[in-house]
């Protein structure tokens, strides 16, 4: 399995990923990108690839087919993380943080390890890239059991696992995690 990064040559891969899962198909993973309101009057689907050539994500590659996802970009590009009490920043100084939003690994992939593969080629992503520090707004999974669909922000324990610091917990279920790069 490789991890490339989502550009024009790679875009059919992420439609094809995307067209497995309605919701997904629908969000195009741009949910961060936008308001609500522009989420439904937008095609998000051209949304996202708009802003090809412009950092976005990276996906996980088996053979020739994508079977994971991972959002990941300057936090600056992520307009509804400021509204968020959840992904609020702890700083005005953003310049240089990257921000891992979103997961998706095809059904048939899951349990695998694409989601760990992903978080690790983001960091490295983003440090090639000359970020100075990334940030992710997992799950607190210890004691619940959750659906796949709860779990697109990732799991604290693979975010920790990752060598990201616990930042701050935001709330009983979402915490901030940072690693500095």
């Amino acid at each position: 399995m490789k991890v490339v990064e989502l550009t024009e040559s790679t875009w059919p891969l992420a439609e094809s990923l995307f067209s497995t899962s309605k919701t997904v198909e629908w969000c195009f993973c741009t949910w961060f990108m936008q308001t609500n309101k522009e989420m439904d009057t937008n095609d998000n689907r051209d949304v996202l690839r708009e802003r090809l050539g412009s950092p976005i994500g990276l996906l996980a590659v088996d053979g020739d087919e994508a079977v994971g996802w991972v959002a990941v970009a300057p936090r600056a590009s992520y307009s509804r993380l400021a509204r968020s009490k959840v992904t609020a920043a702890v700083s005005d100084d953003i310049d240089g943080v990257w921000s891992v939003t979103c997961f998706y690994v095809q059904r048939l992939a899951r349990r695998q390890g694409v989601t760990g593969l992903l978080l690790d080629a983001a960091v490295e992503h983003a440090a090639a890239a000359g970020a100075r520090s990334i940030e992710g707004y997992p799950i607190d999974t210890e004691g619940r059991k959750l659906q796949a669909g709860e779990l697109y922000h990732g799991r604290l324990t693979m975010f920790l696992d990752a060598g990201f610091k616990l930042v701050e917990r935001r709330g009983t279920r979402r915490a901030l995690v940072s690693r500095a790069l």
